[in-house]
């Protein structure tokens, strides 16, 4: 009889043990993500234009610029298992080190508002990989100064794709891996001047790549109505 008690609570042990360790579903979980990481850009117009510029016609050309870094803090509701609908808020940049004239410290932040799509599946870690690829939108703000030139700052509408997945280590805690792919001009603090009127704008976009911790809300548990 004691044999018989005994293995019945070890079954039911093991059995809560697993379920506790399935994934938990997508909908409704809301998350926060802070992320790091470095950006890449081609600015080959905007050399182009600015080595074609009369006083710099013949100068050697400067290598093309070892990036920046770049920071992003995202916040986003599941509406359901595959949508996620999500805020991010970023700020990333460059210096780009032009023979003959003053480094060029090139600023690019503002707010995307977009949209996720993303799965769940059960491998790897604990909880899960949701990878995802998204698209978003929202207001930026391109800043361009350089010393004993002045400041330049444009607003403009930058547009992200992005891919990525999520590690998910417990239900609260995961690690997201992203790479964006961001369209977004601006126009250099050289463009002030009259000797740079004809210069190019220059790429506030680029390629983004990051790594970062997410904070995973549970969803809200259902309540059925009942009548009072």
């Amino acid at each position: 009889m004691r044999r018989s008690v005994l293995l019945a609570l070890l079954l039911a042990a093991g059995s809560a043990s697993a379920q506790e360790e399935e994934p938990g579903p997508l909908d409704g979980v809301g998350r926060i993500s802070i992320q790091g990481g470095w950006r890449l850009t081609s600015n080959d117009t905007f050399y182009d234009s600015f080595y074609a510029l009369p006083d710099y016609r013949g100068v050697p050309r400067a290598p093309a610029s070892p990036g920046g870094p770049f920071l992003a803090g995202s916040f986003a509701y599941a509406a359901s298992e595959f949508i996620e609908l999500g805020i991010d808020l970023f700020a990333t940049g460059e210096q780009l080190q032009l023979t003959g004239a003053p480094t060029l410290t090139n600023i690019t932040y503002g707010a995307l508002v977009g949209v996720r799509f993303q799965t769940l599946l059960d491998f790897l870690t604990p909880q899960g990989v949701v990878p995802f690829v998204g698209l978003e939108s929202g207001p930026t703000l391109a800043y361009s100064t350089a010393q004993g030139v002045g400041q330049k700052e444009v607003f403009t509408q930058a547009w992200v794709g992005s891919v990525g997945a999520t590690f998910r280590f417990s239900a609260h805690w995961g690690l997201t891996a992203e790479y964006r792919l961001a369209f977004a001009r601006g126009q250099s603090a050289f463009n002030k001047r009259e000797a740079y009127k004809d210069l190019a704008s220059y790429n506030a976009g680029g390629n983004w790549f990051a790594l970062g911790v997410t904070y995973m809300f549970a969803p809200e548990p259902s309540r059925p109505f009942t009548s009072p």
